[in-house]
């Protein structure tokens, strides 16, 4: 097969990209644990042009005024993927332009306030003009970033058309910056790479002082919710006020300085399950401004069961997570859910199999899709995006069959010789841990797998866990074990899973499975590609659920009483040349009975479980 034949997988909607509406895609306001009622989504149909690096569109080539750009793309899809209606690869040596008008109705920002411009996500380098002044620019292609607009907007002001532009260059995986699983030249687990605005652009006024974030810790044993209230722009003398109701019945209130915790005591408290995920509502004001939020009580950790075995905890009980890789590639939005109700979809298919946990894989999901995990009830592992320069397959791939666990201050073998792009990614970490923080149903952090860009690891988990102590850390999941963090992490695909003989300087750590499985029926009128990847093929669907209920009994289930932990099967859905998934590619099709599969996840428990 060819690179070209690789690199150009063919259409394949699912059923929410066919109802998409072009012109106002993903309309949900985007932020749900901080939410205010100024908000302006600029989602949907925007011109955009594609030159080489550097170079400007060309006017002297247009008819329609708007000054040589190439059509129309649908925002926020990259232009990639399917539903931007583009479908081009960006190039590393190319920009990519986009152009957009969007109106301010009078009155939209109070007297004294700031007008905010928010991106989700833009992939990779990106430089942003309001009214023809760069008002601000941004590295990295995973992570939310806002920018003052204020002063750009100027004389026209509100009540008047201001003219947006952004471009966008991305190396893609030809430099060390996080790309994920993303490739120029894709195949096998490597996935098409995109580029470009892939979450929701939007604007928002706020007063001349504001609540620019808030931040939660639970202790559902005492029953308290410590609240921070985090204030940006004018410096004010007011306290914030913090209001918690649970069903609409007001349990707690006090006031705090800005910065400074608040420690609230909930009356009856509910603590947060995947069986019963009870979230609180709360409300807080400061000064002018006011958000809505909630939070949930719930508590993480490692400790050991009444046998003495070490298992994660949940609310201080053992609790065993049962979980699927999900690796968050749509058939026709690539990075980006063609809908909310897609999101749900995902999430809720997993918890109708039996699943109590997701492992999102190699990628920070829109804030929306967390928000949804926390109100079905879905635990959460959450993987930092993978950087590095070019990989050797002796370090990343020979592991899966050989014993083999590099000293990970090894950079060139890891590919992690450029200083400033492992700076780069550990501010990356520092970024998504306060980005994410406030996620209920995040359990367990894993900053590297299977080697990828890996470095550092064992002073990552210390900076790790400084900044989050509430939640566990599987530092290296799969192989290149440093001996730190809670959770001895295998990735067990070509041999038999046999619990492994503890050493004393680990036996602390609770041991997990965080992938396997991977068993695969290619699905053709539900593929992208004529290729098939998985790690052991099936011809229908019959012997496929045989050997998913026979791996489960003989090698899952009866290693519970031993210690084991967590397991990750791999995985949610099929994507592009793997056809791997307990869901098509399109969402399509369960290719497990749901009944056979619940069969198994239902053993996969502690008596004690909540």
């Amino acid at each position: 097969m060819s690179r070209a034949d690789r690199a150009s997988p063919s259409t394949l909607l699912t059923e929410w990209g066919e109802q998409l509406d072009r012109e106002h895609p993903l309309p949900e306001y985007p932020r749900p644990q901080l939410a205010r009622g100024s908000y302006l989504n600029l989602n949907g149909v925007w011109r955009y042009a594609i030159t080489p690096e550097g170079e400007t569109p060309d006017g002297s080539a247009a008819s329609d005024g708007y000054d040589g750009y190439d059509g129309e793309i649908v925002v926020p899809f990259s232009p990639e993927s399917v539903l931007s209606g583009v479908g081009r690869q960006l190039q590393p040596d190319e920009t990519l332009h986009y152009r957009r008008t969007f109106h301010l109705d009078e009155g939209f920002a109070p007297a004294g306030g700031r007008i905010l411009l928010h991106f989700g996500a833009v992939d990779q380098r990106c430089t942003v003009e309001v009214n023809g002044i760069v008002v601000g620019e941004h590295v990295g292609g995973y992570l939310p970033f806002t920018i003052d607009i204020t002063d750009a907007v100027g004389e026209r002001g509100q009540g008047a058309d201001h003219e947006l532009l952004v471009r966008v260059t991305d190396p893609s995986d030809t430099t060390e910056y996080s790309r994920g699983k993303q490739k120029l030249d894709r195949g096998g687990i490597w996935y098409t790479a995109q580029s470009g605005i892939w979450q929701t652009v939007w604007i928002e006024a706020v007063p001349a002082a504001w609540i620019a974030r808030l931040e939660y810790e639970a202790d559902p044993a005492r029953g308290e919710l410590t609240v921070t209230v985090h204030a940006a722009g004018a410096a004010i003398e007011q306290l914030a006020t913090v209001r918690v109701a649970a069903d609409g019945v007001p349990v707690a209130e006090g006031r705090t300085a800005a910065g400074h915790p608040l420690v609230l005591t909930i009356a009856e408290p509910k603590s947060w399950t995947p069986e019963h995920p009870f979230l609180y509502d709360i409300e807080v004001e400061y000064g002018d401004d006011r958000v809505v939020s909630y939070a949930g009580l719930r508590s993480f950790g490692v400790g050991p069961d009444s046998a003495g075995l070490p298992r994660l905890l949940l609310n201080g009980e053992p609790y065993f997570h049962a979980g699927v890789l999900d690796q968050g590639y749509w058939s026709d939005g690539l990075y980006t859910p063609p809908s909310d109700a897609a999101m749900v979809h995902d999430i809720r298919s997993m918890k109708e199999l039996g699943f109590t946990m997701l492992r999102k894989h190699i990628k920070v999901e829109p804030l929306r899709w967390y928000h949804h995990a926390d109100r079905l009830g879905m635990l959460v592992w959450q993987d930092a995006v993978n950087g590095g320069g070019r990989y050797d397959p002796v370090v990343i791939t020979a592991p899966v069959l050989t014993p083999l666990r590099l000293d990970d201050h090894r950079y060139r073998a890891f590919g992690r010789t450029d200083a400033s792009a492992r700076a780069h990614w550990r501010q990356e970490l520092r970024d998504m841990v306060e980005h994410l923080h406030g996620v209920v149903s995040i359990a367990v952090w894993v900053p590297f797998n299977e080697g990828w860009g890996q470095f550092d690891a064992a002073e990552v988990t210390a900076e790790l866990r400084a900044l989050d102590p509430s939640r566990s850390i599987d530092h290296a999941s799969g192989w290149h074990d440093q001996g730190v963090g809670d959770l001895t992490s295998l990735h067990v695909y070509f041999r038999r899973f046999r619990v492994p003989r503890r050493r004393p300087a680990t036996a602390h750590r609770a041991l997990v499975v965080s992938e396997y499985g991977g068993y695969s029926q290619r699905l053709p009128e539900h593929s992208v590609t004529p290729r098939e990847f998985g790690y052991k093929r099936f011809g229908d669907r019959d012997s496929l659920a045989a050997a998913f209920v026979r791996l489960h009994e003989e090698e899952i289930i009866p290693t519970l009483p031993r210690g084991l932990a967590a397991i990750v099967y791999t995985q949610l859905s099929d994507v592009e040349d793997e056809s791997n998934g307990l869901l098509s590619y399109d969402r399509r099709v369960v290719k497990l009975p749901v009944d056979v599969v619940r069969s198994v996840t239902e053993r996969l428990r502690y008596p004690t479980s909540p």
